[in-house]
C-alpha cells in the first residue's frame, strides 16, 4: 500500500508551501505624504501635494503594481494531478489504482506568457509616467490660473476704488455746482460696473482655487494665497528642437510599449495551437489478482478543428490597431505642439507690446485725466474713458499673460516635461 501512496507523497512535495514559496515583488515607491500648507502657497508645495495625493495617480501606480503579480504568475509552472480511483467494492476482488499526472507545455508557451505579462507592466509603469507628466503639467496650469485669478482680483478691487473715488468727486463738484448733475449719474454707474467686475473677479479666483486645490482631493482650497512671479514670459525651444523631442514623450513611449504587448499577445495566441503532453505515472494493486501493476501513460490532444485560429486572428489585427494608434497619436501631438509654439508666440509678442507700450500710454493718459478733472481742466468723462481704457489694457496684459504661460504648459504637457 505504501507503493500505492508514492505519488500522493510526492504531489504533497509538490504542493508544500516551502516549494511553492515565490519572493514577493518589491513593490513600487510611495510617494510620501504631504502635510496640507497652512501658509502662503507655493508652486513647489503644490506640486508635491498633488503628487502624493493625486487619485488618479494613485490609481495608476496600483496598477502598476498589482501587474507584477502577473509577471509572477505568467512564471508559474502548471499544477500537477493526483488521481485514486477503486474499481469493486468487495475486497477480495478490489483493484485500487493512484496515478500522478504531469502536464508538459509545448510551443514556448511559458516563455511567451511570461513576455506577455512583462511587456502589460511595462505598459502600466510607462502609463504612470505619463500620468505623472500629465498631472504635473495640470498642476502648473491650475497654479497660474490662481495667479492670474489673483491679480485679476487686485486689478479688479483697485478699479472699484478709483471708481469710488471718482463717484465722490463728482459728488461734491455737483454740490459745489461745478458740473452738471448728470456727471454724478454716470460716475454712479460706472462705480456700480466696477464693483460687478470685482465680484466676478472673486468668483473666478475662487473657483481657480477650487480647481487647483482639487487636484489633491481639497476641493474646497484650504491653502493660503498662492506665490509666484507671473511677470517673467516663459519661453520654449523653436517648433523643430520640439519636433525632435518629441519621440521621448511619456505618451507615446507608452503607446509604443503597447505596440510590443500586442506582438507579444501574438505569440501566446501563436504558441496555443501546440497542444499540451501530458504524462501520467501511477501503481495499481489487484487484489484478485494479488499482484502490484505500474501504470504509465500519455496523453496527446489532437487539433483536429480547434486550432486557436480565431484568437490568432484577433491578436493579430489588435497589433495592426495599436499600430494605428500609435501612428495618429503622433500625428496629434505633433499638430499640438505646432498650436502650442504658435500660440505661445503670438502670446508673447502682444504681452511684450502691452507691457511696454500699451500699458504706460494707459497710466500716462489716465493720471493726466485725473489731474485734469480735479482741477477743473477736463470733464469726467474724460477721466472715465482713461480710467475703463487703462484697465482694459492691464486685463488684455493679463491675458495674454496667462495665454502665453497656458501655451508653454501644453508644450511641456505634450513633452512630459
Amino acid at each position: 500500500m505504501r507503493r500505492l501512496l508514492w505519488p500522493l507523497g510526492l504531489a504533497a512535495a509538490l504542493s508544500s508551501p516551502l516549494a511553492a514559496a515565490q519572493p514577493r515583488p518589491d513593490p513600487l515607491p510611495i510617494l510620501d505624504q504631504v502635510p496640507a500648507a497652512g501658509g502662503p502657497l507655493t508652486l513647489d508645495t503644490a506640486l508635491a501635494l498633488a503628487a502624493a495625493h493625486n487619485p488618479a495617480l494613485a490609481a495608476a501606480a496600483r496598477e502598476a503594481e498589482a501587474l507584477q503579480g502577473g509577471t509572477i504568475q505568467a512564471r508559474l509552472l502548471p499544477n500537477p494531478e493526483i488521481s485514486f480511483s477503486v474499481e469493486d467494492t468487495r475486497r477480495d476482488t478490489r483493484t485500487t489504482a493512484a496515478e500522478l499526472s504531469i502536464p508538459i507545455e509545448l510551443g514556448g508557451k511559458r516563455s511567451a506568457r511570461m513576455l506577455a505579462a512583462e511587456q502589460a507592466q511595462g505598459v502600466a509603469v510607462a502609463e504612470l509616467v505619463a500620468a505623472r507628466a500629465a498631472l504635473r503639467a495640470a498642476t502648473v496650469g491650475a497654479f497660474f490660473d490662481v495667479l492670474v485669478a489673483q491679480e485679476r482680483k487686485r486689478l479688479a478691487d483697485g478699479s472699484a476704488q478709483v471708481a469710488a473715488r471718482a463717484a465722490d468727486i463728482a459728488a461734491r463738484r455737483v454740490a459745489a455746482g461745478k458740473v452738471a448733475p448728470l456727471e454724478e449719474t454716470r460716475a454712479q454707474v460706472e462705480r456700480a460696473n466696477a464693483e460687478l467686475d470685482a465680484e466676478a473677479a472673486r468668483a473666478q479666483l475662487v473657483q481657480a482655487r477650487q480647481a487647483l486645490g482639487s487636484l489633491w482631493g481639497d476641493p474646497d482650497a484650504g491653502f493660503g494665497e498662492a506665490v509666484g512671479m507671473i511677470d517673467a514670459l516663459p519661453a520654449r525651444p523653436p517648433i523643430e528642437a520640439l519636433l525632435r523631442d518629441l519621440a521621448q514623450s511619456p505618451e507615446l513611449a507608452a503607446h509604443r510599449l503597447e505596440v510590443e504587448r500586442r506582438k507579444a499577445v501574438i505569440e501566446v495566441e501563436r504558441s496555443k495551437q501546440y497542444p499540451d503532453v501530458r504524462l501520467t505515472a501511477g501503481s495499481q494493486r489487484n487484489n484478485e489478482l494479488g499482484r502490484r501493476q505500474t501504470l504509465l501513460g500519455v496523453a496527446i490532444p489532437l487539433p483536429l478543428f480547434d486550432r486557436n485560429q480565431g484568437n490568432l486572428y484577433e491578436a493579430t489585427v489588435r497589433a495592426d490597431q495599436a499600430r494605428d494608434l500609435h501612428r495618429a497619436l503622433q500625428v496629434r501631438l505633433e499638430q499640438e505642439l505646432r498650436q502650442a509654439s504658435s500660440r505661445l508666440a503670438l502670446a508673447r509678442k502682444s504681452a511684450e507690446t502691452l507691457r511696454d507700450a500699451v500699458l504706460p500710454g494707459a497710466q500716462r493718459a489716465y493720471e493726466a485725466a485725473t489731474r485734469g478733472f480735479e482741477t477743473g481742466k477736463s470733464g469726467f468723462l474724460d477721466v472715465l474713458d482713461a480710467q475703463r481704457t487703462l484697465f482694459q489694457a492691464r486685463i488684455r496684459y493679463l491675458a495674454a499673460m496667462a495665454d502665453t504661460y497656458q501655451a508653454a504648459i501644453a508644450i511641456d504637457r505634450v513633452l512630459g516635461r
